[in-house]
Parts: C-alpha cells; structure tokens; sequence
C-alpha cells in the first residue's frame, strides 16, 4: 500500500485530507513542520510527500530540499501561494508537482497517481483474505477473477482496509461513502451495499469471515 507523508500545520486540511486519500487506498501520516517530517522518514519507509510551503516550524522550500538530499523522494508541492515564484521555486529544487490550493479531490489523486508512476514509485497490492486488490489499477479479484466492484463498494471495501481491526460505526462508513459518483447514501442504502460487497467477497454471504458484524455498534474486518 502507498505511504503519504503529509507535511500540513492546519489541522482542518490535515483531517480532512488524511480520511479522503484513506478511503482512496492510501496510508497517510501527518506531521506539521520540517524536524518532525524528518525524522519520520529516517524511520519509515514513505513512498511520496505532500508538501505545504507555509509551515508553522520551517518552510516547505526548505523542508524540500532536505527530503529530495536526504530521502530521494517524489515531493508534491500543496499550496495557496499560485504565483510564478513559488512555483518555480518549487520545480528549481526538485519538487514532481505544484498544486495550487483551492484543489479538486479527484485532480489530487490523478496527480499522485501520475507523480508515483513517473517516479516508479507504484505501490503493492493489499490482500484481505482471498481478496486481492490493487490501489493503483483500482481493482479486486478473488481467485483470478475480477469481482466488478461499483464505485461505492470499492471505496467501502478501501475504508475496511484502512481501518482493519477497528470497529467501524454506521455513520463513519456512511461519512466515508456518502459523496461517491454524487450518489445519495443513507442507513438503508449502506446495509445494501455491505450486503452486495459481501456476496462478491466472501465465501459464504450468510456467515461472513472478512466483514464482521459488531452488534449493535457496526463492522469489523480483521482479515
């Protein structure tokens, strides 16, 4: 699975950001200035950094400069700073993008996608059980067969990866799913789709072993 190190002081975007590429298949840690993102990387294997030029401790400019020495590794620039310095400034010490902020979700993502394929830093597949899914092809299969997943029982089955072992109310699955392809989601449409994502992924529908049922509370995976 992908690794994101998010180098952001606002805590709202940090939020924010970290639940939606969680819910897009990526595993995302935060820091908030320069010494912190540091000394995370010399710790942990990270596979790319979003990088916010205004930081409460340092700069991104410089924060830049030490990961691209220090780590080699793919930087996109996230910031509200559009003008023609900062964003030559960015590309003249090694940054793989600029996006301004306001951005759009999806074109954050297509950017990650094409920053990880260019830098061949592609991410691995990620099993749970039988199930096999790959981030970067948006897909699952199960035993050599592709299992057709729709959007939303996609990114369900996406949320349940990133949250293994924790056990997940209703509303967090709905606040992960509700605004996918535009569609309207609620407690009854949920209980569908968790319905139509078990027949496709488990061996037996009627007595689930991936998707947990936790009464009274919601689901777990622990697969």
């Amino acid at each position: 699975m992908i690794k994101i190190l998010l180098v952001e002081d606002d805590k709202i975007i940090v939020a924010s950001l970290s639940e939606y590429l969680n819910s897009e298949g990526y595993l995302v840690r935060s820091v908030s200035g320069q010494t912190a993102a540091m000394k995370l990387l010399a710790e942990e294997k990270v596979d790319l950094v979003l990088l916010d030029v205004s930081l409460a401790e340092g700069n991104g400019f410089a924060a830049c400069r030490a990961i691209k020495s220090e780590f080699d590794l793919p930087v996109i620039f996230l910031t509200a700073s559009g003008d023609e310095f900062s964003t030559v400034t960015g590309f003249d010490l090694g940054a793989d993008d600029y996006i301004p902020k306001p951005f759009r979700p999806r074109e954050l993502i297509s950017r990650i996608r094409n920053v990880l394929r260019l830098t061949g830093s592609m991410g691995k597949t990620v099993k749970l059980g039988d199930v096999v899914v790959d981030t970067e092809k948006g897909t699952a299969v199960k035993n050599n067969r592709d299992l057709f997943l729709s959007a939303l029982e996609y990114r369900l089955l996406l949320f349940f990866i990133n949250n293994r072992g924790i056990v997940l109310t209703r509303e967090r699955l709905l606040d992960a799913i509700w605004d996918v392809a535009g569609e309207y989601v609620n407690d009854n449409t949920l209980t569908v789709y968790i319905k139509r994502l078990r027949e496709k992924i488990e061996d037996d529908p009627a007595d689930p072993k991936i998707i947990l049922t936790v009464r009274g509370t919601g689901y777990k995976v622990d697969a």
